[in-house]
């Protein structure tokens, strides 16, 4: 069978197994008590949990990759969006892309419109087991675990790899190198890299509200390096199945 013969074969399963998703998950979303909204896109099934009482929103235009055959990276598990306590809240704005992300809420975890989690992206507002030595291995009650709000604000760019913890806000625009993990706040229209994150400058003029540009100023070379490390994330409403 001719290569041509077979790559016509793929897209035809791709084109089924995508309007398969579509279909089943908002629905199977909806039915836990998913608030969802216009126009999602799924490719591949999310782990989706959330305790009575818990509140999952998640915006229009959203797409939500779950599967390695559909990001450029591949991904290392499916989308998992998990709410741990009755009083739990995870907010998911509109045209978001997610890829192979975990996003784990005790308290609360809010996610701007337009940001771009990229491959295997982790957030979380706690820290699951308490640090006091006693029965940290067995304790359950969240209330003896920390736990803090996350916030991401609009269009921000996390790239691959990216872990943002408890109590973490991040300012609109600004850009995570991949593989940082974010344990405190970082200011809006930045670049952060390393671990912990830290500034490393300012988004360049052309930048702003297009984290995908590539236009640095001069001088700003470690600027550029960073934002093309970071060049993982979801390439929202294009024609392609590739995200990242």
């Amino acid at each position: 069978m001719s290569l041509s013969v077979w790559g016509f074969a793929a897209s035809v399963r791709d084109a089924v197994l995508t309007r398969w998703w579509q279909w089943t998950v908002s629905r199977s979303l909806r039915s836990r008590g998913v608030r969802c909204g216009s126009g999602l896109r799924f490719y591949g099934s999310p782990i989706v949990s959330l305790e009575p009482g818990a509140r999952v929103e998640i915006g229009a235009r959203t797409v939500l990759c779950s599967h390695p055959r559909f990001s450029a990276l591949g991904v290392a598990r499916p989308v998992v969006i998990r709410a741990l306590t009755s009083h739990a809240v995870i907010r998911i704005g509109a045209d978001v892309g997610i890829s192979g992300g975990v996003i784990c809420a005790a308290s609360s975890i809010t996610i701007g419109n337009q940001c771009l989690l990229g491959a295997d992206v982790q957030v979380v507002d706690t820290d699951f087991h308490p640090l006091a030595a006693a029965n940290r291995r067995f304790e359950s009650d969240h209330r003896r675990i920390g736990s803090a709000p996350v916030v991401i604000e609009d269009n921000v760019f996390l790239g691959a790899g990216v872990r943002v913890l408890k109590g973490v806000r991040i300012g609109r625009n600004s850009v995570v190198g991949a593989g940082a993990i974010v344990t405190s706040d970082l200011p809006a229209d930045v670049v952060a890299a390393g671990v912990p994150a830290r500034v490393i400058g300012p988004l360049t003029r052309g930048t702003r509200d297009e984290p995908g540009a590539n236009n640095p100023a001069p001088g700003a070379t470690r600027q550029e390096a960073v934002l093309q490390s970071s060049q993982s994330g979801i390439r929202r409403n294009e024609p392609s199945e590739w995200h990242g």
